[in-house]
């Protein structure tokens, strides 16, 4: 699996250089289920050129709260350690891809 699974005490050292697509989900989340695959395919398609992440909200809540997390999933693109776009709910892969 070549997503990264970032917690509180690895976030900033990876959001701070590149690109990061990072997936704020839950477990229980059915959306968050069905971004899922997508999420691994883009891990995939992406390697080298940016990193694709996932948060668990119920494991991570201050960083869901840090960045404002209000619903699931919320997928936030990173540019060298910069909030650069923002998206609540499951998105068209196109959607996602535009800016990496």
């Amino acid at each position: 699996m070549s997503v990264m699974h970032l917690t509180a005490e690895n976030f900033n050292e990876n959001i701070g250089s590149g690109r990061v697509l990072v997936d704020f989900w839950a477990s229980w989340c059915g959306p968050c289920q069905m971004l899922g695959p997508l999420i691994e395919e883009l891990a995939e398609e992406y390697k080298g050129r940016a990193t694709i992440a996932k948060v668990d909200i119920d494991n991570e809540k201050k960083l869901a709260q840090r960045y404002g997390v209000m619903s699931i999933p919320t997928v936030i693109l990173f540019e060298d350690g910069v909030e650069k776009n923002r998206f609540v709910g499951v998105q068209p892969k196109a959607v996602y891809t535009a800016d990496l």
